[in-house]
């Protein structure tokens, strides 16, 4: 189950949405046919779902208790329990693009959530990811779902594709499918490498009503009317790739909502080309824009202007994971 962008968060079932034809609305009884038959099942909340949640929600936002951490853990495995999974791997980001600005912060909301879930009875892990520079290349719709094709055809950023094997390596150990790790990743490995990945992934758009001529051939997607591309104005090492100011500019395009309701254009976006540490020469692309309106477009340039710091000397690349948080 999952949910909708808002602000310079994206969301899945946005994403998804840039497939003509995919349902996100099923009903319950849909929901539990569909995982009976298939296995796989990507769709938004039930309103029958913790119902609770929302109302206490509310209720936080009058009494400022948004960003009470036993709170917002609270919401989190409130939906995640209701669901029934039995094991659990949450993925808790920190850094400039995530709401846990640091380490230490998305660690004690870890240590809650994992828990939560230990005396619900799950076996659970958390893992602390970086958020401070957009993860893989793409920030968009319709972009994000061409680059998980490609990663699902053995392809796609290297960054993007550890960061999914590592989080479903910690799904089957849960599971307890693979004597070891090393085990485990060579059987996703080989996953991938058979098309059966892929296969699964076109199973799930077509059970949903999607068109999946636009999974077998990405360019049947939506694309913008406008592509600019931002080059480098001097040589040096990138020191910083802010992932906040690409969320930004990517709601500026209109891939996000400013606020709930707003209309997503599931063609526009970001491509980044560089990651911290990497050298890069003057003139070299550090961002390609995709438009449909040229003021969103202006807007968009400008904020990404202050997402690079530049360092003359070399910058170690910033970590994909911090931690790994199991319960006993």
């Amino acid at each position: 189950m999952s949910g909708r962008g808002l602000g310079f968060s994206g969301g899945t079932l946005d994403k998804m949405e840039s497939i003509s034809g995919y349902r996100t609305d099923l009903t319950v009884e849909e929901f539990k046919a569909q995982l009976a038959e298939y296995g796989i099942v990507l769709a938004g909340q039930s309103a029958d779902l913790a119902p609770a949640d929302g109302k206490i929600y509310a209720l936080r936002d009058v009494t400022a208790t948004v960003s009470s951490l036993p709170l917002i853990a609270s919401s989190i495995m409130s939906k995640k329990l209701a669901a029934g999974a039995q094991g659990i791997v949450l993925d808790v980001k920190a850094g400039s693009g995530a709401f846990m600005k640091t380490v230490d912060d998305a660690r004690e909301l870890a240590e809650f959530m994992v828990s939560i879930g230990q005396q619900a009875g799950r076996k659970m892990i958390a893992v602390l990811s970086d958020m401070n520079q957009p993860l893989g290349h793409a920030v968009g719709n319709a972009l994000e779902v061409r680059e998980a094709i490609e990663t699902l055809h053995g392809g796609g950023p290297d960054d993007l594709r550890e960061h999914c094997l590592t989080i479903a390596g910690h799904m089957l150990e849960l599971a307890g499918v693979g004597a070891d790790e090393a085990e485990r990743r060579e059987l996703m490995e080989t996953k991938l490498s058979d098309g059966s990945a892929f296969e699964k992934f076109r199973l799930l758009v077509k059970a949903q009503g999607g068109d999946v001529s636009m999974v077998d051939d990405p360019s049947l997607l939506p694309k913008s009317s406008i592509r600019h591309d931002i080059t480098a104005e001097r040589d040096g090492y990138l020191s910083k790739v802010n992932a906040l100011d690409v969320g930004i500019a990517s709601v500026m395009l209109g891939a996000g909502r400013e606020k709930k309701g707003d209309p997503i254009d599931h063609a526009v976006g970001i491509i980044v080309h560089h990651k911290v540490g990497d050298r890069v020469n003057k003139g070299e692309v550090l961002f390609t824009v995709h438009a449909n309106d040229q003021e969103r477009l202006n807007a968009a340039v400008e904020r990404l202007g202050s997402a690079i710091e530049w360092s003359d000397s070399p910058v170690e690349p910033l970590p994909l994971f911090y931690d790994t948080i199991r319960g006993n």
